[in-house]
């Protein structure tokens, strides 16, 4: 079983440096997002968490109002599992008062960056709403098996540790990715600004 468990993981492993490179290209490349959309199934589990770490790490680097919200295909108005609040606040974030939200075709116009946790996820949303996202477990920089931030929805305490510890790795790339960016355009704009006090001296 683990030989099988490992062949299926190879050509996500080969491809995951690809994938990761690409999106870490493609997110230094552009200006700081004002307004970032976590999405997953149900938006109970995995969006609401990522969405809360990001607004904890977001102040330490970048200055301004970004709005972080999250969203899910199925189910609103519903709580996160009893798990999701204890691993969370184990994590010093607060899921207790969340309530999923169903994702809308504003949201995702709206969004400027668009986060989703499984490649399905990706083509739901170019198929539903003409969006486009990031695969969050691109930006993995461990070694992965998988390409997808396991859902732990309805299992035990470990897979929402194992899921978090995930998403922790990878959002805290998507802010270092995202703060390359905005040090890239400060320092650009800082270029451009000199050479236009010097053209006009």
């Amino acid at each position: 079983m683990e030989a099988l468990r490992q062949a299926r993981g190879t050509p996500e492993r080969l491809l995951h440096p690809l994938r990761r490179a690409a999106v870490l290209r493609r997110l230094r490349r552009r200006p700081p997002p004002g307004i970032v959309l976590f999405v997953c199934h149900g938006n109970v589990c995995r969006s609401p968490y990522a969405a809360a770490l990001l607004r904890r790490l977001l102040p330490s680097f970048l200055p301004g109002a970004v709005r972080v919200e999250s969203a899910g295909f199925v189910g609103p108005g519903r709580p996160c599992p009893r798990w999701a609040v204890e691993v969370a606040a184990e994590r010093g974030l607060d899921l207790s008062r969340h309530q999923s939200r169903l994702l809308t075709p504003l949201e995702v116009q709206s969004a400027e960056l668009v986060v989703v946790m499984d490649s399905m996820q990706r083509r739901l949303l170019r198929m539903l709403f003409g969006g486009d996202g990031v695969v969050l477990g691109d930006l993995d920089p461990a070694r992965i098996e998988r390409r997808e931030i396991e859902d732990p929805v309805e299992q035990a305490k470990e897979a929402f540790e194992r899921s978090y510890s995930r998403i922790d790795r990878c959002v805290r790339a998507l802010v270092e990715a995202v703060a390359a960016g905005a040090a890239r355009r400060t320092s650009t704009l800082g270029v451009e600004s000199v050479s236009h006090v010097e053209i006009g001296t």
